[in-house]
C-alpha cells in the first residue's frame, strides 16, 4: 500500500454553535409563500411538507451528532492547482487479495455524503457477508465548489478539468492505475477520466449515459435511441428548469438559496424526492436526519451557488468533447428508479460497453438509497479487472 504523502492533512469539522444559532433562528423566521389547495408536490416542493421538515430542523435535529457519524471516515484535505480539495480516503480492511484504488465521484446535490453508507461495504466486504478478495481501496473527493473542497474564486471548473484533478489527486496518494466509477456529474468526470487519462484506468463504471449530444445522420439512430432522444426532451421541459437555471443564471438563485435554509432545503428536497425511487414518498429513500445532513452541507460551506455554477461550465464543453467514445473497458448499472435511463444501443455507441445491469431497486442516489446493492454491482464489474493494478 502507498503511504501517505506528507502534504495531506487530517481534516475533521466542527461547526461553531453561533452558526447553529443563526440557522435556528433563519429557519424560525421563515416567510412562508402561499399554495393552491391540493397542490401537493405537483408545482415543485410540497410546502406543507417543507414546513414539517424546517419544524424539525429547527428544534429537533442533531447536527453535532450527525457531523461525529461523518467524522468516522478518514478524511483529509490537500491542495491541487491552488484548491483545497476535501476528500475520504477508506483503505481496504484485511484484504483477501490484490486490492482495486477505486475513486467514486458524486453529483449534484450531493457531495462525498452520496458514498457515507457505501464505504466500509467495499473497503471491508468480509465484514459484510462478501468476498474479502473484492476489497478496495476507496477514495471520494469533494468536487471543487462542494461540500468541504474550495469554491474556485475565479471560472468554474467542468467535468474534464475536474477529472485531471482526480487524476492528480490519485498520483499523490500513490495509485498509478485504478477504477473510476461515478454518477450524475461524477459520470462526467468519471468517463473524462477514461478519455483523458486511459492508461491509468483499468475500467470505468456509471450509472447514467448522460444526457444524449448527437450531431450525426438520425437515420443511423436505432429505434430506441430516438425514442430516449424524445424521452430526454420532455423530461427536460418538465423537469429540467432547475438545470437551465444553473446552466445560465445560476448567481440569480445562488442570493436566495444562500441566505434562507427553508429555500435552500426547498430547492434540493425536491430533487432527492424526484430522482430517487421512493413512489413519491421520500422518506421511504431517506430520513429526515439524512435529508438534512446532506443540505446542511451545502448550508455550513455555502456552496450551493459554487455547485450549480459547474453546470455553466460544462455547459459551454464543445460537442466533439461530449461525443468521444470511452475505450476503457465500460459498465453501467442503470437503476429502475433513476432518470433519463439510456437504452443498450447507445452505451455500445459511445463506450467500449462490457457490462450493463439494471437493478430492480434504487434511484438517482443508489450509493444512498441502496448501499448494498450498489456495493455488489462495483464488486461484480470491477472483479476481472483487479489484476491490472497493483494498488
Amino acid at each position: 500500500m502507498p503511504e501517505a504523502p506528507l502534504d495531506l492533512e487530517p481534516f475533521t469539522s466542527q461547526t461553531d454553535p453561533a452558526a447553529l444559532e443563526d440557522l435556528r433562528a433563519r429557519l424560525r423566521a421563515t416567510r412562508w409563500p402561499d399554495a393552491p389547495d391540493e397542490a401537493g408536490w405537483s408545482l415543485g416542493t410540497d410546502i406543507e411538507y417543507l414546513r414539517e421538515l424546517v419544524a424539525y430542523w429547527a428544534d429537533g435535529f442533531d447536527w453535532p451528532a450527525q457531523e461525529a457519524a461523518l467524522a468516522r471516515l478518514p478524511r483529509f484535505r490537500v491542495r491541487l492547482q491552488g484548491l483545497g480539495i476535501h476528500f475520504v480516503h477508506a483503505r481496504a480492511v484485511a484484504p483477501a487479495g490484490p486490492v482495486l484504488p477505486l475513486v467514486l465521484s458524486h453529483g449534484w446535490p450531493d457531495s462525498f455524503w452520496r458514498y457515507s453508507k457505501v464505504i466500509p461495504l467495499l473497503t471491508d466486504p468480509g465484514a459484510h457477508g462478501a468476498d474479502p478478495a473484492d476489497a478496495f481501496d476507496v477514495v471520494v473527493p469533494d468536487m471543487p465548489g462542494f461540500g468541504y473542497s474550495d469554491r474556485p474564486t475565479g471560472a468554474p471548473l467542468d467535468s474534464i478539468a475536474v477529472a485531471g484533478l482526480w487524476a492528480e489527486l490519485m498520483d499523490v496518494l500513490g495509485y498509478s492505475r485504478f477504477g473510476a466509477a461515478g454518477g450524475d456529474v461524477g459520470s462526467h468526470v468519471s468517463r473524462y477520466l477514461a478519455l483523458d487519462h486511459p492508461g491509468r484506468i483499468v475500467a470505468v463504471h456509471r450509472m447514467d449515459g448522460g444526457l444524449p449530444v448527437f450531431t450525426g445522420d438520425p437515420a443511423d439512430l436505432t429505434p430506441e435511441e430516438c425514442a430516449w432522444f424524445d424521452e430526454t426532451a420532455a423530461w427536460g421541459a418538465s423537469e429540467g428548469a432547475y438545470g437551465a437555471i444553473h446552466r445560465t443564471k445560476p448567481q440569480t438563485a445562488a442570493v436566495g438559496l444562500t441566505d434562507s435554509p427553508a429555500g435552500l432545503a426547498a430547492w434540493i428536497v425536491e430533487k432527492l424526492r424526484g430522482w430517487s425511487d421512493c413512489d413519491g414518498d421520500i422518506e421511504r429513500s431517506f430520513t429526515k436526519d439524512e435529508i438534512l445532513t446532506n443540505v446542511m452541507l451545502y448550508w455550513l460551506t455555502r456552496t450551493i451557488g459554487s455547485s450549480m455554477r459547474m453546470y455553466h461550465a460544462n455547459a459551454a464543453i464543445p460537442p466533439e468533447q461530449l461525443q468521444r467514445r470511452v475505450e476503457v473497458p465500460s459498465g453501467f448499472s442503470l437503476f429502475r428508479g433513476d432518470i433519463v435511463r439510456p437504452p443498450r444501443a447507445w452505451l455500445e455507441r459511445t463506450a467500449n460497453l462490457v457490462s450493463m445491469n439494471e437493478p430492480e431497486h434504487g434511484g438517482h442516489f443508489a450509493p444512498f438509497e441502496e448501499p448494498e446493492l450498489y456495493a455488489e454491482e462495483l464488486r461484480a464489474f470491477f472483479r476481472p479487472y483487479r489484476a491490472a493494478t497493483t494498488g
